[in-house]
């Protein structure tokens, strides 16, 4: 059995502490013992996305990641992307598209889409839909998805504003 070890990261930009077996789940961690509800439970494998938060901008699935292999890194998750109380563009997009329907899928395809957007500002189609290749979604509103995801390219190129 093992036992519990110190950990000490970054969270959306605020140094965390969290004392836990070293082999926990990320996923768990950001849930149960920070509040961070908006990373969800998919499939537990790595295989969905619906877990996708960034370690150091890039993003990966919290569900199979252990809480050992985060320590001094920085964590974002979909509550650490708005500023000052507004949404950052990607959720703004996303609203402005409506590109949500269940909603489940939706808070891991937007950490992908903004590692996506870090890296390459000007995405065509077939390289946001390559980014979105670890996301399943199930509600059929992949046009509006691509949509929101152009258009919050095309508002951070223009300096923010949506």
């Amino acid at each position: 059995m093992a036992t519990a070890e110190t950990v000490k990261f970054l969270v959306n930009g605020v140094e965390r502490e969290v004392r836990a077996e070293p082999s926990t789940p990320l996923l768990y961690i950001l849930r149960n013992d920070l509040g961070l509800k908006g990373t969800r439970f998919g499939c537990g494998e790595g295989q969905c996305g619906a877990c996708t938060v960034l370690m150091d901008g890039k993003p990966l699935q919290s569900c199979d990641v252990p809480l050992w292999s985060v320590a001094g890194h920085a964590i974002t998750t979909v509550e650490g992307l708005s500023r000052d109380g507004a949404p950052h563009p990607i959720q703004q997009a996303f609203l402005d598209e409506q590109a949500a329907q269940c909603g489940y899928c939706i808070n891991g395809i937007m950490m992908s889409a903004v590692a996506l957007l870090e890296r390459s500002p000007d995405p065509g189609d077939a390289e946001i839909a390559a980014a979105l290749d670890r996301n399943l979604c199930r509600c059929g509103t992949h046009v509006r998805i691509l949509r929101a995801i152009a258009r919050a390219a095309r508002v951070l190129r223009e300096g923010g504003k949506s």
